[in-house]
């Protein structure tokens, strides 16, 4: 790694030559700025705007603009005349554990490596103490023109630093939160939990940017001269929806996930219904009173009235019994078959209206 500022640890007495070196590096893929009509680059020039002439570097001078919109210039000359102890100095001020650093106040990471053989034995002793009182060291240091704040702490065998941001520069979240009406009942915080405990820990090692591999393709893509797959993402609907349901849901869907749990063991998501549409449900699928409907439409609508289930109309079981009497018993035949029919057609309606009913 390259070395991006030499210094020392100031320890007490002690003094620690040390090397810093950037800790993170930025894998985002970087553009530039073209003229599409022939390619050619795209470059910023320093023009002042009074004489609309370019500007080279050496003429060009920091300035502070006061409230009024008057400039004061202010040179490297004027900057290095201020008294800067930690210029070339990491003073550590205390230590103090790791819970009471803010973790909004973390910024860029950087590695501090021994400048030199004598420098291992006070670097050894400093990093020993450090992982035995199970503190962080705080710190000022100066690097780019200002003064920060730091905290020192052991990353396996090497003293990282993490530039910290003064306390004065950390927002207050006001008027952010929701409003305190807001409850949340017991029920809520234990899908909750059983959906935190389900997804489990998260493997930091695995996760990676998605983005970048996509841009990745795409510029290879263009290169080869390959035709570009458009592929369209979910767009978020903003529907309301009922949170015990979406909760539920996706306590069901991470088991699936997971192969675990009492869902179809298919992977597939529930679908998460809105707040409005929610309806009750009885055994095997929508409501019991639309299944009873049903039910009673196609029997009343299929079926003449006094119709049984099985075959013809009691009607027609009264004309076969009377074609097989004598003529001389056809009154008495009309009337048992209309006191049959009679007797049969009650039932039925009386039937139908308890099932409607139902």
């Amino acid at each position: 790694m390259r070395s991006i500022w030499n210094g020392s640890i100031s320890f007490g007495l002690v003094s620690i030559p040390v090397k810093l070196m950037n800790a993170t590096e930025n894998h985002s893929i970087s553009f530039r700025q073209i003229h599409l009509a022939d390619g050619g680059r795209i470059r910023y020039h320093k023009v002042c705007e009074l004489d609309e002439e370019e500007v080279p570097a050496s003429e060009t001078v920091k300035a502070y603009e006061d409230a009024d919109g008057s400039v004061i210039p202010v040179t490297d000359e004027d900057l290095a005349s201020l008294p800067l102890p930690t210029a070339k100095t990491i003073e550590i001020e205390g230590f103090v554990p790791p819970s009471a650093i803010d973790p909004l106040q973390l910024d860029s990471a950087y590695y501090l490596s021994a400048n030199g053989v004598p420098a291992a034995k006070p670097y050894a002793l400093l990093r020993e103490a450090l992982r035995r009182s199970g503190k962080v060291a705080v710190a000022k240091f100066a690097i780019r023109g200002r003064e920060r704040l730091g905290m020192l702490r052991v990353v396996d065998d090497v003293i990282a630093m993490h530039g910290l941001l003064w306390p004065d520069e950390i927002r207050t979240p006001e008027g952010i939160a929701p409003d305190s009406g807001v409850k949340v009942r017991d029920a809520e915080l234990d899908l909750a939990d059983a959906l935190m405990n389900t997804l489990g820990d998260a493997d930091m090692d695995t996760l990676h940017d998605d983005y970048r591999e996509a841009v990745e393709e795409l510029v290879a893509a263009k290169a080869a001269g390959e035709p570009v797959a458009e592929e369209e993402g979910e767009k978020p609907e903003g529907k309301v929806i009922d949170l015990m349901a979406a909760l539920e849901s996706s306590v069901r869907a991470a088991e699936d996930a997971k192969g675990g749990g009492d869902g179809d063991g298919d992977g597939t998501h529930a679908e998460v219904h809105p707040i409005k549409g929610r309806t009750r449900r009885s055994g095997g699928g929508g409501t019991g009173r639309a299944a009873t409907k049903r039910t009673a439409r196609k029997r009343t609508g299929d079926e003449a009235p006094g119709q049984r289930p099985g075959g013809g109309t009691g009607k027609a079981s009264a004309k076969k019994t009377a074609a097989g009497k004598a003529p001389a018993g056809k009154t008495a035949a009309k009337k048992t078959a209309s006191k049959k029919t009679a007797s049969k057609k009650e039932p039925a309606k009386k039937t139908t209206r308890k099932r409607t009913t139902a």
